[in-house]
């Protein structure tokens, strides 16, 4: 007796842990499985470069007379 409910705990886990894994595949719809997204740093980046960009643009005046 004692087996057999050492074997049905073991495949209600194996169950589970098989249920877990469908679930995080299903997590995207299926017309976005396909599209590659980039990784995180690279927005990072991304958006310092962009912020560095536009406060020089901005600020050109005060930095000629600030360098002048």
């Amino acid at each position: 007796m004692k087996i057999w409910a050492l074997l049905n705990c073991g495949a209600l886990f194996f169950k589970s842990k098989n249920m877990t894994d469908e679930n995080k595949e299903e997590l995207r719809p299926t017309k976005m499985r396909g599209v590659v997204f980039p990784k995180a740093k690279y927005g990072v980046i991304a958006a310092i470069i962009i912020i560095v960009v536009v406060n020089l643009i901005y600020y050109k005046d005060f930095l000629k007379t600030l360098l002048s």
